[in-house]
């Protein structure tokens, strides 16, 4: 097998199964019916986004931490501060899912059920219908943002370089989630999204790329410097295997980065 094929076949090994969406998409039904029940009028709209609405999502047996954002928009008519709905989405959750594992996390309160995880965000929508979140300055103001406006942005860059940038997208996350969470996954996205693929032609070369801009990006400990430093380390070695002949070798080495058999130790080897 080539380190082509073993990307290629990783990527798709990667995408939630049809089980797995099933089962998000009845937990959603549960959690929207529940909230209405709990909150009646106080709650004007739900919605969900982030990686689950644009496939990017991983797995949780390739990353424990995969989850749905979801977004309860609130009536704020009493200008009232984001901690006091983080409060009551709490409340909520404790109440609702009096069994589950339940925490406050960034701007949003965490539902932990066995199969998928929960990220609640409160919100609200001005008369404008600008929609606004908690801000990440001790959730005391609000901040505005687009939920789903990234997605287009993904869309695109999707089209245009072939439909590779979402699977290249499902690799690097993996790669992130099995060595520590080197970068914040939002953050990885972002900066995948904007790089540029000039040349790349297959779902190698634009991993190779992806693997090879990761200097660029903050990193904030010595640790997470040194995985990043073996990563590039590991693609450099592929691609020398690959340049001399070797094509078994070379995807030998890429296994050592990411493994198909989502094994933490594999990776730490």
């Amino acid at each position: 097998m080539s380190v082509q094929t073993h990307l290629s076949n990783l990527a798709s090994s990667l995408i939630l199964s049809d089980t797995e969406k099933d089962s998000i998409n009845t937990s959603i039904a549960t959690v929207r019916s529940r909230l209405t029940d709990h909150f009646g009028y106080q709650v004007k709209e739900q919605l969900r986004f982030g990686s689950s609405t644009r496939a990017t999502m991983l797995p949780r047996k390739a990353d424990e931490n995969s989850d749905v954002d979801y977004m309860v928009i609130f009536d704020n008519s009493a200008d009232l501060k984001p901690q006091t709905f983080i409060d009551r989405l709490k409340r909520f959750a404790e109440i609702k899912y009096s069994r589950s594992e339940i925490y406050q996390s960034h701007p949003s309160v965490v539902l932990e059920l066995n199969h998928i995880k929960f990220d609640l965000v409160p919100a609200y929508k001005d008369w404008l219908g600008t929609i606004y979140i908690p801000s990440s300055s001790a959730y005391l103001n609000w901040t505005s943002t687009n939920p789903n406006g990234f997605n287009d942005d993904l869309t695109s860059k999707n089209q245009s370089n072939d439909n590779l940038i979402k699977p290249l997208i499902r690799l690097m996350k993996y790669w992130n989630a099995q060595n520590g969470y080197v970068y914040e996954s939002y953050a990885l996205e972002k900066a995948i999204i904007a790089a540029g693929y000039m040349w790349c032609t297959s779902l190698k070369e634009y991993f190779y790329k992806a693997i090879d801009d990761l200097s660029q990006w903050d990193v904030s400990s010595q640790l997470k410097k040194d995985k990043v430093k073996r990563a590039k380390d590991l693609v450099a070695a592929t691609k020398k295997l690959e340049a001399d002949g070797y094509p078994a070798l070379a995807e030998a080495e890429i296994q050592k980065l990411v493994p198909s058999s989502y094994s933490l130790s594999a990776l730490l080897r």
